[in-house]
C-alpha cells in the first residue's frame, strides 16, 4: 500500500500533521480546536449549507467553510479571528429569527449545540421585532416527530436517510423562508434505522416520542455499554434516571456500529426496568420457597448439581466471563453446556458498512460457541431422566414443562424466575442485569468489548459472575473471585484467544480476538 501523504498545517497558533484530502474542520479536531458547525457530520456526505463552520484561512481571498475545505501544505487557519466570528455570529442570528425560546420545554435542552454555539459566539440579544413563524408539531411516523419551529435546515437528517438507510423518505420542500423538512410522499419513518435521525439532530427539531418530557440532559447518569438486541454488539450509552433506564443512544465506534444503532436496540432499554425481577435467594423447603442468606443459598445449589449429571442452559446475552465461569463449573460436576438463540430477520444498514440488525438476536453467541456451549432449539434430547439442570437466565419460553420435569433438581441463576419453574426449582439465585454489571460481550466478529454499570441492582441480588464463581467454589473448583478483572484474567490464562488480551487493554472500542476476523467458531 501506498505511504499516506502527509500535510502540515497550522490551525490557531497549533501546527498539526494530518493525511491528504482531510477537511479543515477534521484537521482543527487533532489539533484540539472546536470549530462551531451543525450540517456537517463525519458519517454524512458534506453539504456545506449551513455556514456555521467558516473559517479565516491566510491568503483566502474570502472565509471558508471549514468542513468542505481540504487543507493544504503550509496553510494557516483563524477560526477565532474577528472576521471569523463575526460572520458566524451573523450566521447565527439568522437562524434565530423564527427559533422559539423553546428552551425550557424542550427535550434537547442541555445538550443542544444551537444553545452552545449561541452563548460562545452569539449576540448577547435579538434585534428581530417582528412575530416569529408558527408552525405545528408533524408526526413523522415511528418513534420520531417533526417541531418545524426549531428546524435550521441542517439536513442531517434527509442525508441520513437517503445516502444511509437508502430510502428517501425525507426531503427538503419550498424554498427561502418557506423552506421546511417535509415527508415525501407515501413515506414516513418506520425504517428499522430512522430512530438516528434524533440523534443527528444538532437542535431540538427532530424528537424521540419515547423519551418526550421524560428527563432533562442534566437529571442523566450515563455509561458505557453494548446493545444486547443482536450480535452486531453496538456501542451505546445507557442513560438512568433515579435508578431507572430513560434511553439508549449509540456510541461511537467505527470498527462496529460507526454512529448507530437501530431502532430495535434502541427500544430494548425497557426490558432493564422489569419489576418481576429475583430479589433475594431462595431454597426450596417442603412445597415452598423460602428467602435464604447467600451463603446457605450457595451451598445448597453445589449440593444440588454435586451427584448428577449437569445439563447447563445458559443464555447467549451471558458476559465471556460469567460463560468462562460456568465452563469451569461443569469441569466439576461433568455434563453438557447449551444455550438457545433466538432468531429474526437481517435488516442491514445500506449505507455503512458491515452493519446490520443480524438474524442473531443475542449478544453473546460467539462467545457461548467458543467457550465451549452447543445451541440447541430445546431440551428434548439433552436432559435425561434424574439429570440435574442449572438454568442460567435462560426465560425458557417455549419449552414442554414435562422435559423440565426430568430434571432430580434444578438450580435457576437469572434476574427473573420463569413460570415454568413454578413447583420444579429447588434454589433461586437472584443475579443482575447487563447494566447492573460489568464485564465484556464479543459480537459477530470476535471483537471483545467492555460494558459497564449503569444503575443498582434491586434487593440483594448479586453480579452474575460473582454468583456463579461463588457456586464454582462452593462446588471445589478455583477460588472466588472479586472483580471481573480476575475472571477475566483466568480466562486469558486458559484460553489462547484471549492470551494477548488484559481487561484494562480492552478499552470500550474493544479488541479483535486472536482468531481470524469474521470466522466463526
Amino acid at each position: 500500500m501506498a505511504d499516506v501523504k502527509m500535510i502540515s498545517l497550522t490551525i490557531e497558533g497549533r501546527g498539526v500533521s494530518v493525511p491528504d484530502g482531510t477537511s479543515i474542520l477534521e484537521a482543527a479536531k487533532v489539533a484540539g480546536v472546536m470549530v462551531p458547525h451543525y450540517c456537517y457530520h463525519p458519517g454524512l456526505p458534506v453539504a456545506g449549507v449551513c455556514r456555521m463552520c467558516l473559517v479565516e484561512v491566510e491568503k483566502f481571498p474570502k472565509l471558508a467553510p471549514a468542513c468542505a475545505t481540504s487543507v493544504g501544505e503550509g496553510q494557516v487557519v483563524h477560526v477565532h479571528s474577528p472576521k471569523a466570528l463575526e460572520a458566524r455570529k451573523g450566521v447565527l442570528e439568522f437562524l434565530l429569527i423564527n427559533h422559539p425560546l423553546d428552551c425550557p420545554i424542550c427535550d434537547q435542552a442541555g445538550e443542544c449545540e444551537l444553545q452552545d454555539y449561541t452563548f460562545a459566539e452569539g449576540r448577547a440579544d435579538s434585534r428581530y421585532r417582528e412575530a416569529k413563524r408558527f408552525n405545528p408539531v408533524e408526526d413523522f411516523g415511528g418513534d420520531v416527530l417533526y417541531v418545524q419551529n426549531r428546524c435550521i435546515l441542517c439536513t442531517r437528517c434527509v442525508r441520513f436517510m437517503s445516502d444511509v438507510a437508502h430510502e428517501p423518505a425525507l426531503n427538503v420542500s419550498e424554498r427561502g423562508d418557506r423552506a421546511f423538512i417535509g415527508k415525501a410522499d407515501g413515506h414516513d419513518l418506520t425504517n428499522p434505522w430512522a430512530g438516528n435521525v434524533v440523534d443527528l439532530c444538532p437542535v431540538g427539531a427532530l424528537l424521540s416520542k419515547d423519551f418526550l418530557n421524560k428527563a432533562r440532559a442534566w437529571e442523566l447518569d450515563r455509561a458505557p455499554t453494548v446493545c444486547t438486541g443482536c450480535s452486531q454488539g453496538c456501542n451505546a450509552v445507557v442513560e438512568t434516571r433515579d435508578n431507572v433506564v430513560v434511553r439508549m443512544r449509540p456510541r461511537t465506534n467505527t470498527a462496529v456500529n460507526q454512529y448507530y444503532m437501530c431502532d430495535t436496540g434502541r427500544m430494548g432499554y425497557r426490558e432493564f426496568n422489569r419489576r418481576d425481577r429475583a430479589e433475594q435467594p431462595l431454597v426450596r423447603t417442603g412445597a415452598a420457597l423460602q428467602v435464604s442468606d447467600w451463603g446457605s443459598a450457595i451451598r445448597t445449589a453445589a449440593s444440588a448439581l454435586s451427584s448428577h449429571r449437569v445439563v447447563t442452559l445458559a443464555s447467549p446475552n451471558l458476559s465471556n466471563e460469567s460463560l468462562f465461569l460456568l465452563e469451569q463449573l461443569r469441569a466439576e460436576a461433568p455434563g453438557v453446556g447449551v444455550f438457545r438463540l433466538n432468531r429474526g430477520e437481517e435488516v442491514a444498514l445500506p449505507g455503512a458498512p458491515d452493519l446490520a440488525l443480524r438474524s442473531e438476536r443475542a449478544a453473546n453467541a460467539y462467545g457461548a460457541r467458543m467457550l465451549g456451549f452447543a445451541e440447541v432449539s430445546g431440551l428434548d434430547d439433552v436432559l435425561g431422566q434424574n439429570d440435574a439442570l442449572l438454568v442460567v437466565d435462560d426465560a425458557l419460553d417455549g419449552l414442554d414443562p414435562r422435559v423440565l420435569a426430568r430434571a432430580s433438581a434444578i438450580v435457576y441463576v437469572g434476574t427473573s424466575l420463569p413460570a415454568a419453574l413454578d413447583g420444579l426449582v429447588a434454589v433461586v439465585l437472584p443475579t443482575t442485569m447487563i447494566v447492573e454489571e460489568e464485564g465484556t460481550l464479543t459480537n459477530i466478529r470476535g471483537r471483545v468489548q467492555r460494558f459497564m454499570q449503569a444503575k443498582a441492582a434491586p434487593g440483594v441480588a448479586r453480579p452474575t459472575w460473582y454468583v456463579l464463581a461463588d457456586l464454582l467454589a462452593a462446588a471445589g473448583g478455583a477460588a472466588a473471585h472479586f472483580v471481573p478483572a480476575d475472571v477475566f484474567a483466568a480466562m486469558s490464562a486458559t484460553h489462547h484467544e484471549f492470551a494477548d488480551m488484559s481487561y484494562d487493554s480492552i478499552g470500550f472500542n474493544g479488541a479483535l480476538l486472536n482468531v481470524s476476523a469474521g470466522a466463526t467458531p
